[in-house]
């Protein structure tokens, strides 16, 4: 049925492929056609989507949407929920706390902002993670190789290696200077953000992998590396950047409460630190300088403080609160200010929109240029100045100061190279190469924040690179170029065996078998270009999808009256049938889902459904070519980019 004119003005278009005026070819490889035919036939081409190919660990988002949504479905009695973690997991261990702190570069990546609104993807994977936890799934381990890598640092990057080292058959051995496993996670995150029997429930499936510990080690000091590598075959550094970086203005390095984010932070976490002095300034504009900030107007003040119990003297002196608990706190004047205007602060959006919601003045454009000491060696302001759009160049006559009573800095990070000091660069941190082996150290390599301080989903994408070239290095292959596109992928003949539809042996005592149509040797009319190309947003064809609102987890975040003491999770998850109907917004760019618009619209019925004894995901439909005359119209409707006028070429 037509759409009524009347319709089509109150219903707002969300894609029209060609405009008024349009009447040229945009290509010379779209110039195929004389009259209504072509020598151009489709053919079936997998790419990966944008919202894998903007994701650092490499997930497989498109694969375990389509599971979420019942698209793709698991063999034998396998759950959907359990499917859809062992592919999620594939790349990333940790899917609860990545869909609860990761800042989701896939959701800016997601072709579906085209529409009207990116996918939930990090409220989904957080649906996985948790059903997962509810369920007690399980990792499993390769058989064993008989080889011992030792990796340095307990946190998202040793953490995810020791995982896939196990999987493959390795023995892994984890060195921790902590107490307690999870680096950042767990000493640089707080507890509402990441909840600690989350966190502790993910760890522990990766130490029942069989992972041995050694906490409370410090490669270098406690342990030589020379014995590491006597003991071990390989070895990963994985430290972390656990060292903050102070202002580089004058008496910051004096003042004895002017303190680092990492340091604060830490002593938090760790239960050490209970309260704050009455003006905080943080200095920063990434996520740290966000937590810092809202753990501070969390913790508050208490008005008769006795100098022990100084927020500096419980962080550097590693002692504890013990007045917290019976005094009656206050809460905290905050004030968190970036050299960048606050739209482009390196923090996520609605962290920086949390943070103001709690109390925080967060003020932008704003550069130190001076602690102000008093006579007792403590801060008790900085001096600032106003900046030019350009974040660099100071306002003439804008200096002011700002009151404070402790003054922390969020500004950057560094490792602590303490006993392995020739591993270091000028930078405190460590080299490495494109395989994460460290340049001169045979059988070393390195990931995570002690290569470039990012995210946790960079250093665990980090490791699982690491991990192949370790694997690589013990079994003394060639290092090669790896791919353009650097991910997990969907395999369609790992799926096709999965499902008991592997292709057949060829058999080259048979005439001619340059068709594939008739044979079962090799799939038919399938390419996958996923290692080379992402597919953008212009070859879809949009028009498919009606504007659809995002299914949006709840969030119980505190206001400026009730943040004091407020320490419970704020993300909530979604329901199963909030994940699903969610998951079904995502357009599977570059996949087959199975629309049936290619079979639908074909003029000449040369498309078909694969018959369903021999269908599986990524072979739902074929072309019968002694039909097709090439009047691209399949291409033209494909939802998902999925179909190329490229076989004839």
């Amino acid at each position: 049925m037509a759409t009524s004119r009347d319709d089509m003005q109150n219903e707002k278009l969300n894609f029209r492929k060609y405009k008024d005026g349009d009447d040229k070819w945009r290509s010379m490889t779209a110039q195929i056609f004389k009259g209504d035919t072509s020598h151009k036939c489709p053919t079936y081409v997998h790419r990966t989507p944008p919202c894998q190919g903007s994701c650092p660990s490499g997930e497989d988002i498109r694969g375990w949407l389509n599971i979420i949504r019942g698209i793709e479905k698991p063999a034998g009695d396998m759950s959907m929920q359990e499917y859809a973690f062992h592919r999620s997991t594939t790349a990333n261990p940790f899917p609860s706390i990545m869909g609860r702190v990761c800042p989701a570069p896939c959701q800016d990546g997601c072709n579906r902002n085209q529409v009207e609104d990116f996918v939930g993807i990090n409220a989904i994977e957080q649906f996985i993670g948790d059903s997962a936890l509810e369920n007690n799934f399980k990792f499993s381990s390769g058989a064993e190789t008989g080889k011992k890598i030792a990796i340095i640092g307990g946190g998202p990057a040793g953490l995810a290696a020791a995982y896939q080292l196990r999987r493959i058959g390795h023995g892994a051995t984890i060195f921790d200077t902590h107490k307690e496993l999870g680096g950042m996670m767990r000493y640089g995150i707080p507890g509402y953000r990441t909840p600690r029997d989350v966190l502790d429930g993910e760890i522990k499936r990766i130490i029942d992998m069989g992972v041995e510990l050694k906490m409370e080690t410090k490669v270098g000091v406690d342990v030589t590396v020379k014995q590491l590598e006597k003991d071990y075959d390989a070895i990963l550094w994985a430290l972390g950047a656990q060292a903050g970086r102070k202002i580089p203005v004058p008496n910051a390095d004096k003042a004895s409460n002017c303190l680092t984010g990492v340091d604060f932070l830490e002593a938090f976490n760790d239960g050490r630190l209970q309260l704050v002095s009455e003006k905080v300034v943080v200095i920063g504009g990434g996520d740290t300088s966000i937590d810092v900030a809202s753990v501070a107007r969390r913790l508050g003040h208490i008005t008769e403080t006795h100098e022990n119990d100084r927020p500096e003297s419980i962080i550097l002196g590693h002692t504890a609160h013990d007045v917290a608990s019976s005094a009656k706190r206050l809460g905290a004047m905050v004030t968190l200010i970036s050299r960048s205007p606050i739209e482009k602060m390196n923090a996520a959006q609605h962290e920086i929109d949390d943070a103001l919601r709690e109390g925080v003045n967060v003020r932008g454009q704003i550069r130190p240029l001076e602690v102000i000491m008093g006579a007792d060696g403590r801060a008790t302001a900085l001096k600032v100045a106003e900046l030019e759009d350009d974040g660099k160049t100071i306002i003439a006559g804008s200096e002011f100061e700002i009151e404070a009573d402790l003054i922390v800095s969020a500004i950057g990070q560094g490792g602590d190279m303490t006993g392995i000091e020739d591993f270091g660069n000028e930078r405190g941190l460590m080299d490495a190469d494109q395989h994460y082996q460290v340049p001169g150290k045979e059988g070393h390599f390195v990931a995570g924040d002690i290569v470039r301080p990012h995210l946790l989903t960079t250093a665990i994408g980090q490791a699982s690179i690491a991990v192949e070239s370790i694997d690589h290095y013990l079994k003394h292959d060639e290092m090669k170029k790896r791919p353009k596109v650097d991910k997990n992928h969907f395999n369609l003949l790992d799926k096709l065996r999965e499902t008991g539809l592997e292709p057949t042996s060829f058999d080259a005592t048979v005439g001619d078998q340059r068709g594939t149509d008739s044979t079962h040797y090799a799939v038919h009319n399938y390419e996958d270009r996923s290692h080379a190309e992402i597919i953008p947003a212009d070859r879809l064809y949009l028009g498919h999808f009606g504007y659809t609102p995002r299914v949006k987890r709840t969030e119980d975040v505190p206001d400026s009256d009730e943040v004091l003491g407020h320490f419970q999770e704020r993300m909530n998850g979604l329901s199963t049938e909030q994940a699903v109907e969610e998951a079904g917004r995502c357009m599977s760019c570059g996949m087959c889902f199975e629309c049936d618009n290619c079979v639908i619209f074909c003029p000449q019925d040369a498309i078909y459904r694969v018959p369903k004894k021999e269908a599986t995901m990524g072979r739902y439909v074929a072309t019968d070519y002694s039909k097709c005359v090439g009047c691209h119209i399949c291409q033209d409707v494909c939802p998902t980019g999925y179909i190329d006028m490229g076989m004839g070429e």
